[in-house]
């Protein structure tokens, strides 16, 4: 998966829900536009992903459902709080990921939200839905991995 250099982001917010319901085939950085004091809010920390999904209309990708609350000095100048918010992408990568919803059914979420050299980027990932049993498998594995840790702790000793 992408992962953002960390050196020169600053995360705004994770989508940790998505990586519990989705397999993530895949990873991509896009830009977003936000208008009036919606920039304001989220260096504050004021977003919510939990609940949103992305959209391709007219050869758009569309951001629904993220949740950027108003900032409290805009006044006149803040949004609504859960517009669409339209994504910076290429023509041909927004046709891809259109090809791979329409006929592989996978979906696209928000994985993340950081700064990236000043500007807000968001980490969409094209998602494939967990049945129950995966989810159950992933916190075996989980549980599993966390015991041997902390038996190999206990011990002192790694091998």
């Amino acid at each position: 998966m992408a992962q953002p250099n960390k050196a020169a982001t600053k995360s705004i917010a994770l989508n940790r829900e998505a990586r519990h319901e989705y397999f993530i085939i895949e990873a991509l950085e896009t830009g977003i536009e936000l208008k009036g004091t919606e920039v304001k809010s989220l260096r504050k920390g004021a977003v919510n992903l939990k609940d949103s999904w992305i959209d391709i209309e007219d050869g758009q990708l569309l951001v629904k459902g993220m949740h950027i609350s108003p900032y409290e000095q805009g006044n006149i100048f803040n949004q609504e709080p859960t517009r669409p918010r339209r994504l910076l992408a290429h023509k041909s990568e927004i046709r891809r990921l259109h090809q791979q919803c329409k006929l592989q059914g996978y979906t696209m979420v928000p994985l993340s939200l950081y700064f990236k050299q000043g500007r807000v980027k968001v980490e969409l990932g094209l998602c494939k839905g967990k049945k129950l049993y995966d989810k159950r498998a992933d916190a075996a594995s989980r549980d599993a991995k966390r015991s041997i840790d902390r038996a190999l702790k206990s011990n002192g000793r790694y091998y």
